[in-house]
């Protein structure tokens, strides 16, 4: 009996082993090869790149295909599914397996992605999407049934409970596109492609011919429609820049932020933000240094640097603690907020209070751009919504005036709404810029009742300074700029909501991914 009990396990224990390493050799070893060639990482390297050797705990590693023909040709269905140590925090990861039927979506595959989904949100850890898939599989997805499983099966409700990031690694069309847009951060790599169908399906359904980067290339998603937040060269950047995002953020909605370690000399450049930021209200320069001299050295991670370029948001660290920076940049439109600027700050305020990171605005605009395409562009809807957002927002929110606000933006950009308003000694704030004042109000005056341009310039800007806005006590603090990461550290400690461990109260968590 007992030599008939090992003959048994011993070829059980080979079949085991088979199907095991069936499994972890993929798809196509001809795909395989031709992608290490290009210096492509597969779906097992990606996720190997991510976690700590040996702490990666893998789910579903024998399912396959549905479909009974196809099993022998879906090992994993397409998908490495499972949680691994990053940095030392456990992560559910997702990675889909182009080289088994290009990742396509079959229905085996969307429930492992689901149940990795779901276990992230009831448990509490951060999930890493890494999407390289060519669209749904036919015939899992065709027919009546194959639709309504789809329907059924479907993950689109985004409550923001813990943060979610996500790359595009390749092509990368239907679920897996919508994956992507659904999640909190998203980077492409140079090469890869995101659209809602590949171009196969678009030429034959309304005959419009595109190239896969015309489709949705790196510079659609990054330039005009703020789906991608960063670009990169290769998948290893990639996978670096989602495990530097997840660094600035807890492991779900009810943990405050890691801190990190202060860098020696953090408070050296702020002594040159006069330097940094000219005096004269026209003159341009870059917001973002100004950023980097306030900030811990080399903490700022821009969101979205390539979109609605006159906002700039990221995070950053002050002190070590994790804050999110908005900031309009003279460098682009004098510093005046588009429409996409207005929705890109929308979704960052939606991002920051989701996930209890304190904001820190940086107030340096001449307005919102106004005329005739921006109000096509539905400008008043996305000031409001901006507004209704901050408003809503319950992390602590810290205003900044550096050099100018005015009208309208300068309540978007916080005054009057946050926990604090300050504004540096030599800054002017008004309901619109003087120059522009005088203009309307003595349009078709020759002379102004006899007095010069200079006269009522002056006339006007008079009670546009910071000790104006402070002296009915609309402005808290009025401050030297070198003072500025002094200032902003001890606000910090002061709004920190100890009482309630600096959580939130998530008011935004359901808000939709992009609003427009």
């Amino acid at each position: 009996m007992g030599e008939e009990r090992s003959v048994s396990f011993d070829s059980k224990l080979a079949e085991f082993r088979h199907r095991r390493d069936k499994a972890l050799a993929m798809g196509s070893a001809r795909h395989l090869a031709a992608r290490k060639a290009q210096g492509i990482l597969n779906a097992r390297e990606r996720v190997a790149h991510l976690v700590a050797p040996g702490s990666f705990e893998e789910f579903g590693l024998f399912a396959t295909g549905l479909n009974p023909a196809m099993r022998e040709r879906t090992p994993t269905d397409a998908a490495v599914c499972g949680f691994g140590s990053v940095d030392g925090r456990l992560m559910g990861i997702n990675s889909a397996d182009f080289s088994t039927m290009a990742a396509s979506s079959g229905r085996v595959q969307i429930k492992k992605y689901n149940h990795i989904r779901d276990l992230c949100i009831a448990n509490g850890h951060p999930l890493i999407n890494l999407m390289e898939c060519g669209g749904g599989r036919i015939p899992d997805v065709m027919g009546a049934s194959g639709i309504g499983a789809g329907g059924e099966s479907g993950r689109y409700f985004r409550p923001r409970i813990v943060p979610t990031a996500a790359g595009v690694l390749g092509a990368t069309y239907g679920r897996g596109a919508f994956v992507c847009v659904l999640s909190d951060f998203t980077v492409m790599r140079r090469g890869a492609v995101m659209a809602v169908s590949s171009p196969n399906v678009t030429s034959s359904s309304i005959a419009e011919a595109e190239t896969p980067e015309d489709l949705g290339g790196w510079p659609v998603h990054s330039e005009v429609t703020g789906l991608a937040d960063l670009v990169v060269d290769s998948d290893e950047e990639a996978l670096d820049a989602i495990r530097r995002f997840l660094s600035y953020l807890p492991d779900h909605h009810r943990a405050a932020p890691p801190r990190a370690p202060v860098p020696a000399g953090a408070d050296d450049a702020a002594r040159r933000l006069p330097d940094l930021v000219p005096d004269e209200r026209r003159k341009t320069y870059d917001v973002r240094r100004a950023i980097e001299a306030i900030v811990d050295p080399g903490s700022f991670f821009a969101l979205k640097e390539r979109f609605a370029r006159a906002a700039v948001t990221g995070l950053a660290r002050l002190g070590g603690q994790t804050v999110g920076v908005i900031a309009t940049n003279p460098r682009v439109k004098g510093g005046a907020l588009d429409a996409e600027a207005c929705s890109k700050i929308t979704s960052f305020i939606v991002l920051c209070d989701s996930f209890n990171v304190p904001l820190i605005m940086m107030a340096d605009t001449p307005g919102f751009l106004i005329g005739g395409e921006a109000e096509r562009r539905g400008m008043a809807g996305r000031i409001m919504n901006f507004l209704a957002a901050l408003e809503e927002a319950t992390v602590p929110k810290l205003a900044l005036v550096l050099r100018k606000s005015f009208g309208q933006a300068y309540i978007n950009m916080g005054g009057g709404k946050g926990d604090e308003t300050a504004a540096w000694f030599s800054s002017e704030i008004s309901f619109m810029d003087p120059q522009v004042a005088v203009s309307v109000v003595f349009a078709g005056r020759q002379d102004g009742d006899g007095k010069s341009q200079e006269q009522l310039m002056a006339e006007v800007a008079a009670d546009t300074t910071p000790y104006n806005l402070a002296a009915p006590y609309l402005a808290h603090a009025v401050i030297d700029p070198r003072d500025t990461r002094a200032y902003l550290i001890s606000r910090l400690a002061i709004h920190g909501r100890a009482l309630t461990g600096g959580i939130g109260e998530h008011r935004l968590a359901n808000w939709p991914p992009m609003s427009f």
